[in-house]
């Protein structure tokens, strides 16, 4: 099957395709994989499109590189049509080339950023650590009836003493996710829920449930505790790459929020 550009990003394209844009001219001088009308298409710029497709997952194969020449080929047929026709000057023109450059350069110092600040081991280990103690060492299976008012919650228990079955009741439930399998929520860390839902449910005892409404930002739980089992945490070196990126994310949103603050905007 012949590659194709498709999940290219429309920045990059607009960025490697149109001349007079600071990429093209820095690149001008190097190793070139076409002359189109005496305009040379430099390598660097077919290299920065297939790095692009290999970080979403295309090998580099020369298959691959035929297809991207033959596309920034067309791409400077084009763009030279479009600036003989004095296209290139226009106000939507200009405006987008602008955002294209704009775009580009972010991306450059977010890349630029988290290879400059690597996550260390023993960092990446405390968080590790941290989110362990967080999300704590049991699993508990649970049921919950989600009500919009603390008397619907009042009167869901009295029902439940009276021994109306949890997973009828839970039928009224306003959780669209759980109400069609009796108000269960399978198997959960105290940490995968809210707080105030967490602190009633490793109070109860299995097979029990809450006998006073429990409130979250969402409204008026009861909760049913069915089992309890020991926590089954994914290895260290399994979640890694993934606490990684996500640490580096948190560091680089905090530059953005940084520079944000210090920036003048009027």
């Amino acid at each position: 099957m012949q590659p194709t550009l498709s999940r290219l990003t429309l920045a990059l394209v607009v960025a490697l395709s149109l001349p007079g844009l600071a990429l093209a001219q820095a690149g001008a001088a190097s190793a070139k994989v076409a002359t189109v009308n005496g305009i040379a298409i430099p390598k660097n710029r077919l290299d920065a499109i297939v790095h692009a497709q290999e970080a979403q997952g295309q090998k580099d194969t020369p298959e691959l590189r035929a297809a991207i020449r033959d596309r920034l080929i067309v791409l400077e047929v084009l763009a030279q049509e479009a600036d003989r026709k004095g296209l290139a000057k226009t106000t939507d023109t200009t405006a987008q080339i602008a955002l294209a450059r704009t775009n580009i350069l972010a991306q450059a110092l977010r890349t630029d950023y988290l290879k400059r600040n690597p996550v260390s081991d023993a960092a990446l280990k405390a968080e590790f650590e941290k989110i362990k103690t967080q999300m704590g060492d049991k699993e508990y299976k649970t049921r919950h009836i989600l009500v919009e008012k603390e008397t619907e919650a009042k009167e869901i228990i009295e029902k439940l003493k009276k021994g109306e079955k949890f997973s009828d009741l839970a039928k009224t439930s306003k959780d669209p996710g759980s109400k069609d399998r009796g108000g269960d929520l399978e198997w959960n860390l105290p940490g995968g829920f809210v707080k105030p839902f967490s602190d009633a449910m490793v109070k109860l005892e299995k097979g029990k449930y809450t006998d006073t409404p429990v409130q979250s930002q969402f409204g008026w739980h009861v909760i049913q505790l069915e089992d309890i089992r020991p926590a089954k945490f994914p290895d260290y070196d399994q979640i890694k790459p993934n606490l990684e990126k996500r640490m580096q994310e948190t560091m680089f949103d905090k530059l953005v929020s940084d520079l944000r603050a210090k920036a003048k905007v009027e």
